[in-house]
């Protein structure tokens, strides 16, 4: 490559293009580094978890001498942590949560020992710590965005209140259900108890990073207001996005009042322009979601029953739910249905 002696953005451009394929070797070298040395430290966190478990369930160890343990590790190694007695204790808990879950176990070492121990610090039971070691894998979560799932009390609302799609969404998307959810926190974007619609594609718009996390993994972003022309008519929609796992575009209309019907129909005509106009050859149909204030679930279920679109309803929450209520409800949720599957025996 010659030596430019000409703008220096311009000679960075040109050097970021000669040699982007040994920088792409570099950065994925040290991401297979970090994951050897990642996936060592949780197998050893693992292996004296279980030794830990194993003696105290034998009687031979108590609690005192995992703590000797600790300063024996202390004085032994200097410099070495992650040993005090809290974490080793942490390491027994770690191996017996997951012991008998051959499947899950299978999964543990493609997180870090911090998103282990928010996990097992926050969930309340198996069902719980499962869903957030996938969802965190999948999603590729900090965990900082980890700790706002379990602030955001996503379990507890993904289980009682599944994502609301129409038939022909779960036949063209079979895999919608566990892509898109049933309300969306955007508490970031601090609205006011009264907005309206212009004031909350804004402040979408000035926060997108974070409404793509929150939209989840595989989501790009497409256009704002993007246009439709129709006949000798101009439309816009609110929100377009691409989503690389259902290879399809998703459309996202924005409404600050409650649901309506009526709001499905303007929603298949725009899915329909999108599937005729801009839909590539190799894509999937679009899918459409209504974004909304508020919606009365039983007017979704008769809105979406007979909906010919590949659609979905779904609420948009401006604060953080009242996870001790939502767990409430889920302890009455497990407890009706071990109710139900003891009267079916």
């Amino acid at each position: 490559m010659k030596r430019s002696s000409g703008n220096p953005s311009t000679t960075d451009n040109a050097a970021r293009a000669e040699f982007g394929e040994t920088l792409q070797l570099i950065a994925s070298a040290r991401q297979r580094a970090v994951q050897a040395v990642n996936t060592a430290l949780i197998d050893l966190y693992w292996q004296v978890g279980e030794v830990i478990s194993r003696k105290i369930a034998a009687a031979e160890w108590g609690d005192g001498v995992v703590r000797q343990l600790a300063e024996h590790v202390a004085r032994s190694q200097p410099g070495l942590r992650g040993f005090t007695a809290r974490n080793l204790f942490r390491m027994r808990q770690f191996y017996e949560a997951y012991r008998d879950q051959q499947l899950v176990s299978a999964l543990l070492t493609q997180l870090p020992w911090t998103h282990h121990l928010i996990i097992l610090g926050q969930s309340k039971r198996p069902e719980e710590r499962e869903f957030y070691l996938r969802r965190a894998i999948r999603e590729q979560w900090s965990s900082r965005e980890l700790e706002r799932q379990f602030k955001t009390a996503l379990f507890e609302r993904t289980v009682l209140s599944p994502a609301k799609v129409s038939p022909v969404a779960r036949r063209t998307h079979p895999e919608a259900l566990s892509v898109f959810k049933d309300s969306y926190l955007v508490e970031f974007l601090d609205l006011p108890a009264s907005h309206a619609e212009r004031d909350l594609h804004r402040g979408l718009l000035h926060r997108l990073r974070d409404f793509l996390i929150e939209l989840g993994r595989d989501f790009c972003f497409v256009g704002s207001e993007y246009p439709l022309q129709v006949g000798g008519r101009d439309f816009a929609l609110d929100l377009l996005f691409f989503h690389r796992g259902l290879n399809c575009l998703v459309a996202i209309e924005l409404k600050v009042g409650r649901f309506e019907p009526e709001y499905l129909g303007k929603l298949g005509f725009y899915l329909e322009a999108l599937d005729r106009d801009v839909r590539k050859a190799h894509e999937n149909p679009a899918i459409g979601v209504l974004l909304c204030a508020s919606k009365d679930d039983e007017v979704v279920e008769y809105a979406l029953s007979r909906s010919l679109s590949p659609a979905l309803i779904a609420e948009y929450q401006t604060q953080l739910p009242d996870r001790r209520l939502l767990q409430a409800k889920l302890h009455e949720f497990y407890q009706l249905d071990a109710a139900d599957r003891g009267d079916e025996a």
